[in-house]
């Protein structure tokens, strides 16, 4: 029974925090800058196979954009609850929470409105959202909001850039989904590095105009920026390893966000590896006691990071900030074992604790 339950355990772990099959990114080894791109562009676009817009993209959100929790459809747009496929937009949109439809993270008008594939149907940055507030961010670029025109119910806002290096209208997520956003920007500067230079009819200047590396210096601040404030959550690495069953590749930004620094950020000019990138990421914190009853204690030189507790399903049990005292309470769980996260930035760690009261 002991060696089963170790390997549920095991199994578990893997299906929550995967990663890529092995050797998926072994040619991009030792590359930097512009050759990385490169590299990793040829990595995702070889063997990938082109959805259609429809069925493909309705039938693939089955397994890409459910949330675990609710057996609904995840929009990063709203709060609203959709069924999958009973409230798929069939051609009427009306208030907020009416259906949702297939959103272009990056507009296709940006590369002229033509259904050109595989962009136009390629899911990696086709979300589903609520129509109404799809409808509201048009074909605006990302961005931070000074004085929003327009809320929506998950907080979601339009108005004028705060920004100085852009003045016009954006489209600001909620803080939860920024890095998601970004991590999709990277992903599709890099697989369609060879044609998004090209993409700049209306506001797509802003993002891919006079690019370095396929994007545009206020795309590039804005999204490291994102990217650090916003690391990658259970629910990315979740679809990023469906959209792999579907579409056969993946977004190297979620299985190693550490690429975005090697290609625009912090360690631009250096190689990358396999290894890049762990022990930056790695918080070293250790637990006591193990088992514990009630009160969980942390030790660790971090300040204030927060934390996740994790059953073995993948659920989100408990979430916070963990205080000066560097404990966490766990009167409202029952006994067994469960998955604790730290996070700080962009780095984080999971251990696993046993509850037997």
């Amino acid at each position: 029974m002991k060696k089963l339950f170790t390997l549920f355990l095991l199994s578990l772990s893997i299906y929550i925090f995967a990663q890529e099959p092995t050797g998926y990114y072994n040619s991009a080894v030792g590359k930097s800058d512009a050759t990385l791109r490169t590299s990793l562009e040829s990595i995702i676009t070889n063997g990938s196979v082109v959805l259609t817009y429809t069925p493909g993209l309705w039938n693939a959100y089955a397994t890409t954009d459910i949330n675990p929790a609710t057996g609904k459809i995840w929009d990063m747009y709203s709060n609203c609850s959709f069924t999958w496929s009973v409230d798929q937009n069939k051609g009427t949109t009306g208030p907020e929470c009416t259906n949702y439809n297939r959103e272009h993270s990056v507009p296709n008008s940006w590369w002229g409105g033509i259904q050109t594939v595989p962009q136009y149907s390629d899911i990696v940055h086709l979300v589903p959202t609520d129509s109404y507030v799809n409808a509201q961010r048009g074909n605006n670029p990302y961005g931070e909001v000074g004085t929003p025109s327009y809320t929506s119910g998950n907080g979601s806002k339009l108005g004028s850039s705060s920004i100085a290096e852009y003045s016009g209208v954006v489209f600001e997520p909620i803080n939860e989904y920024k890095g998601d956003f970004a991590r999709i920007y990277f992903y599709i500067a890099t697989r369609y590095a060879s044609d998004c230079g090209t993409w700049t009819q209306g506001q797509g200047s802003v993002i891919f105009g006079t690019p370095t590396l396929g994007l545009s210096t206020y795309a590039i601040n804005l999204f490291l920026k994102w990217s650090r404030q916003d690391p990658v959550s259970s629910k990315e690495i979740s679809r990023n390893n469906a959209i792999y069953v579907v579409q056969k590749n993946r977004n190297p930004f979620i299985d190693h966000p550490e690429l975005a620094e090697y290609i625009w950020g912090n360690h631009k000019g250096e190689s990358w590896s396999l290894a890049s990138g762990i022990n930056e990421l790695k918080i070293q914190f250790s637990i006591s006691p193990n088992p514990v009853q009630n009160e969980l204690n942390i030790q660790c030189d971090e300040v204030n990071p927060a934390y996740i507790i994790y059953n073995l399903n993948g659920q989100v049990l408990l979430q916070n900030q963990l205080g000066p005292e560097h404990t966490i309470w766990l009167d409202q769980l029952q006994n067994g074992m469960y998955l604790l996260q730290l996070q700080s930035g962009d780095r984080k760690t999971i251990q696993k604790f046993v509850i037997n009261k």
